[in-house]
């Protein structure tokens, strides 16, 4: 991560929130956020976010849950940081995941990414593991991994960080 600063909305953060409860198959009708928050300027050296990115990384149960998953778990999805012109990268979950040849990896956009307009929801890409930044699957309906959701917490309406905090195994 560079120092660069980068501006990110609270909306982006609603959007995140609300990619993940589609994800975890939450109905649009129950996310409550509003996309009408102002903008708020987070620095790519966060250090909160760049320890959970880090807790993420050194964490090996995506991988063993991915390669045999038990009948309880479901879901594999990565975060990816892209890079952009724009600022120092936009990070976006990616569903379907799959390993391909020469240590690369594709998976499905889950939602339309902000900063990449030639990029749509559904969309596959590829990426490396170099460019990982978080991990999570569901075993028995709760989120396992998912770090880097716990420091947006703070920035979404409190209904909506509630309701995904109960959603994470260990919250």
């Amino acid at each position: 991560m560079t120092s660069t600063r980068s501006k990110v909305s609270k909306s982006i953060v609603l959007a995140a929130a609300a990619t993940i409860f589609a994800m975890l198959g939450v109905p649009k009708s129950e996310l409550r956020a509003q996309d009408r928050s102002p903008i708020v300027d987070i620095n790519s050296g966060n250090p909160e976010m760049n320890a959970a990115i880090a807790k993420a990384r050194a964490t090996p149960t995506f991988w063993a849950s991915y390669e045999a998953p038990k009948s309880s778990e479901t879901g594999h999805s990565l975060k990816v940081r892209f890079p952009t012109p724009r600022n120092s990268g936009e990070h976006i979950w990616m569903a379907d995941v799959k390993k391909i040849a020469d240590g690369r990896y594709s998976g499905k956009f889950a939602n339309t990414p902000r900063d990449l307009p030639d990029k749509k929801a559904g969309e596959v890409a590829e990426f490396k593991e170099a460019d990982i930044s978080d991990w999570m699957f569901l075993r028995n309906g709760k989120i396992v991994g998912g770090e880097t959701i716990r420091p947006m917490l703070k920035l979404l309406p409190k209904p909506d960080a509630d309701a995904l905090r109960a959603r994470l195994e260990t919250p």
